[in-house]
């Protein structure tokens, strides 16, 4: 394919996928005036799939030759396509009480494309940064994620409770009973494992890649840690009985964690600022860890000073939120320099080392007379520091004349 072809082909899945996600939100809006419509809960994540899109469309365009561009402009597609489907059958079948023509068709569709937007997934993770497999000794998953997507479709297509329950009372014009176990055994048994053993093909590649390819799987795992904390944030409000804004907060977070990952994918195949990510991991451990302190010792210095003032006043004081807040001003500083310095010996040791070397260094020069013991001392932090293959100085006379090598 050519690069004029590849454009056209990248723009016109782009704007698919962008037409469905503005119709959805029109239907979105439609049902909204029908109190007794149920809403499907996806639809917030699903129109984010723009983002997927757009990442994928210029990948696309500008590396035609990598197919995980493409794989994401088809997930755009497939997601959007699901969406659109399923709140036109909520709209046609529900809303409008079967008026309108193809609600069933739309409720079919809606029904068996999940699993080819989990190939999809799959397939790009799987082949994410370079287009190829991790080795042939992955071919195995890719065969197994074809299988799954196969049956998945067929089984999804006669499942009469295809739905789980998202688009209310509806079901599967052409579902068959019986059909929907299986369709959950198969959801929820392999989609699970071929995920868990893409994120381990993932992590293989991490450990054997070096110099680019390494700096890209950094991006991509780093957005998969703010998902992973963002699925957390999620499981504990299933677990407790959280406030209404902690919900809301999650929720938002989740949302966004979700579009960290193709936009990750975006910037290490087109290799934008790709060498920026020690920068951002350094910062975001540095300070999430300060901040995760900083708001342990404010909540439990006022739960201290508060029971000190009841203990002695017999009330409570708010002199404590004062003293806490004061303490937590004159602790940032210094506290945040601890765990600079913690983290760059724990998780940057060789940065670590050549500053101190560097700084050792700096201290002996001040003292140095000897050209010779110093000319030594100058290519040794050099060999231990940038660890070149070869070490030159060269020294120019105040005279102008040539140096010597």
């Amino acid at each position: 394919m050519n690069v004029r072809a590849a454009i056209w082909l990248a723009r016109t899945l782009w704007a698919l996928t962008v037409v469905l996600t503005a119709l959805s939100l029109f239907l979105l809006v439609l049902n909204l005036r029908y109190p007794n419509t149920p809403i499907p809960n996806f639809w917030l994540g699903n129109v984010l799939v723009v983002i997927d899109a757009t990442v994928g469309a210029i990948v696309a365009s500008r590396r035609p030759e990598n197919p995980v561009g493409w794989l994401l402009c088809l997930s755009g597609v497939g997601v959007s396509t699901s969406t659109f489907t399923s709140l036109y059958a909520v709209y046609a079948l529900l809303a409008r009480n079967g008026t309108l023509p193809a609600g069933e068709a739309s409720a079919w569709i809606a029904a068996w494309i999940l699993p080819i937007i989990i190939g999809l997934q799959i397939c790009y993770l799987l082949l994410f940064p370079t287009g190829r497999l991790p080795s042939r000794h992955w071919r195995w998953l890719a065969w197994l994620t074809g299988a799954f997507v196969l049956v998945g479709l067929i089984v999804s297509a006669f499942s009469s409770g295809a739905y789980f329950g998202a688009l209310g009372p509806l079901r599967n014009p052409l579902g068959i009973e019986g059909f929907t176990n299986v369709y959950k055994v198969v959801l929820y048994t392999m989609a699970p494992l071929l995920y868990l053993a893409t994120a381990f093909s993932v992590f293989v590649r991490l450990r054997r890649a070096a110099g680019v390819e390494r700096q890209q799987l950094k991006w991509f795992a780093y957005a998969v840690g703010i998902y992973a904390i963002a699925t957390a944030l999620n499981v504990i409000i299933i677990a407790i009985d959280a406030p209404r804004w902690f919900e809301w907060t999650a929720n938002a977070i989740f949302t966004a964690a979700g579009t960290t990952i193709p936009i990750s994918i975006g910037i290490a195949i087109l290799r934008y600022r790709l060498y920026d990510i020690d920068v951002i991991i350094n910062r975001t451990l540095v300070y999430g860890s300060l901040t995760a302190t900083l708001i342990g010792l404010y909540f439990g210095g006022i739960v201290v000073l508060q029971w000190v003032f009841v203990v002695l006043t017999g009330q409570r004081s708010t002199l404590a939120v004062v003293a806490s807040t004061l303490f937590i001003a004159a602790l940032f500083t210094p506290l945040r320099r601890r765990i600079q310095a913690f983290i760059d010996r724990r998780f940057y040791r060789r940065k670590y080392d050549a500053a101190k070397t560097l700084e050792q260094f700096g201290a002996t020069l001040r003292d140095a007379t000897d050209l010779d013991s110093l000319t030594e001392k100058v290519t040794g932090v050099i060999r231990k520091t940038v660890q070149p293959a070869h070490v030159s100085i060269w020294l120019v006379p105040s005279r102008g004349k040539e140096g010597n090598e």
